[in-house]
């Protein structure tokens, strides 16, 4: 029953958030975005109290149940492990925990978070660690297999699909995320939980609080009958059959040991031994008959699916007069943080780079930054889209508090930059075409299209922007047809995001 509950509730939150990570129309963010809020460090660095002391309550109670019910990434170790048994049953041994490497990662987590080394924090965090793969490699799978259907309903005159487009958002990010998914396959294939109770600091931080649980499981030693069978199928590795001990520390309450132990021999309870003057009572009271009702758990789950207009893509004119030639990427001197990020440096220190606002980008304008130091945390850039005013879906989404929850209104008012005209490469200057696309996108006035020549009538007109009320939204830069993809207008980033 133990593991019937913990499976049900581990597919359901793991879907939940899969489907988060994977879904690009919005559908999932109004459904299941309370999934991520769940998440231990992200609650942590988001100041959310009650999460944190729901969980570690729960920890106190239950045991580790927050790794193997509501973390993906354990979640997903155990569904490769599934695999991995199938392949060869009773695959798994007792091995004593390496706590020599164990405590040392979790320090250094802990000081590189504290130093901003938010690589480290990234590549040992659980929940980024998810998220980068599935943004990186499960969602590009989906969007896929989504324009396919799409193809097919489209030759059957259905817009039940849309086609999406596929874009590689960073080859760093690629090469990170497929590293990751190669060592958590091979360590969850042939050991099961060797990331969490080795490498991961959330479920070492865990393990502090697992050792003084309400309920745990304990050996029965009337009834084992040493047959290991229990060490075999715990993939915590914390089962010592011949000692009966378990080590509390790691052991993530899968329910494994108990679905597999014949003689009854182990049992979660708060007691550390079996009353025999209870159970000999027991022995003997005549047995009710089983309710096969109360013995399983069923639970049902309804995906709402909507059906949206398809939108054809047309060809990006400046103005009608001439095809915008595809971007090159500008270089920023300082990068663009997303409105309600408050400055680089709060983003920095509270953002696990699990990239949910990356994949949640309904414009196209995130992706996963190749800075060392920022590795895989969000940047904007504006050559496929731009950060459109009324759109704040990336901060209601980040569980982390990297990025503050703001409305439309507050987003009108935050300057995350500001737009600098580049001569050269304006048409408008160099071809001697009429263009002032810049001016008639920007959705705060900030530009106006003035002479060159201040003396002569019949001088160009070119961009005057007035960074005071410039938000850095980037349409200007987007839309700029610019000559041989190079804009002519581009948007500095603000270190600490400013009100106007």
């Amino acid at each position: 029953m133990l593991r019937k509950i913990r499976i049900t509730l581990a597919t359901v939150m793991f879907i939940a958030i899969t489907w988060l990570f994977l879904d690009f129309t919005g559908t999932a963010h109004h459904w299941v975005s309370w999934s991520p809020k769940l998440q231990f460090l992200e609650a942590l660095l988001a100041g959310n109290a009650i999460v944190v002391v729901v969980l570690s309550v729960l920890t106190l109670i239950f045991g580790r149940i927050y790794c193997s019910v509501i973390c993906p990434l354990g979640i997903m170790q155990d569904i490769i492990g599934w695999f991995g048994k199938k392949a060869k049953k009773n695959r798994y041994s007792y091995s004593k925990a390496m706590s020599w490497l164990r405590y040392p990662l979790l320090a250094l987590f802990i000081v590189a978070h504290v130093a901003g080394l938010a690589v480290v924090v990234q590549l040992l965090a659980p929940y980024s660690t998810f998220g980068i793969i599935a943004t990186n490699l499960l969602q590009p799978v989906y969007v896929a297999g989504n324009n396919v259907l799409a193809a097919i309903a489209e030759s059957a005159d259905s817009f039940l699909f849309y086609h999406q487009d596929v874009w590689l958002r960073s080859v760093s990010s690629l090469v990170i995320a497929a590293v990751m998914l190669v060592i958590l396959f091979v360590l969850a294939w042939r050991n099961g939980r060797t990331f969490c109770n080795t490498i991961c600091p959330i479920g070492t931080l865990l393990s502090f609080l697992s050792r003084f649980s309400f309920l745990k499981i304990h050996f029965d030693k009337d009834k084992c009958r040493n047959c290991s069978l229990c060490s075999k199928n715990c993939k915590a590795a914390c089962i010592d059959y011949k000692n009966h001990t378990v080590d509390y520390s790691r052991c993530v309450v899968c329910g494994n040991c108990i679905e597999s132990c014949k003689f009854g021999a182990l049992k979660y309870s708060r007691a550390r031994g079996a009353n025999k003057t209870h159970e000999a009572h027991e022995a003997h009271k005549p047995q009710a008959p089983v309710d096969s009702g109360r013995r399983s758990f069923l639970i049902g789950t309804a995906l709402a699916s909507t059906a949206v207009m398809a939108q054809k893509k047309e060809k990006m004119l400046d103005g009608g007069l001439a095809a915008i030639a595809e971007r090159v990427i500008p270089e920023r001197q300082t990068k663009l943080t997303p409105p309600g990020s408050l400055s680089a440096q709060h983003m920095a220190h509270n953002c696990t780079g699990c990239q949910l606002c990356v994949t949640e980008c309904p414009n196209q304008v995130l992706r996963p930054s190749t800075d060392l130091l920022t590795l895989m945390q969000p940047v904007m850039s504006y050559e496929r889209g731009y950060c459109r005013p009324e759109c704040t879906r990336c901060s209601k989404v980040c569980p982390a508090g990297a990025i503050k929850p703001i409305t439309p209104i507050d987003k009108s008012s935050i300057q995350i930059g500001h737009a600098v005209w580049i001569k050269q490469n304006c048409v408008a200057v160099n071809d001697d075409v009429p263009c002032g696309n810049c001016a008639r996108h920007c959705p705060t006035g900030a530009i106006e299209m003035v002479p060159l020549d201040q003396d002569d009538a019949d001088s160009p007109l070119i961009p005057a922007i007035n960074e005071n009320i410039c938000i850095g939204c980037g349409a200007c830069e987007h839309l700029c047809p610019g000559k041989d993809g190079q804009t002519a207008i581009m948007v500095e980033g603000h270190e600490v995001h400013k009100e106007i």
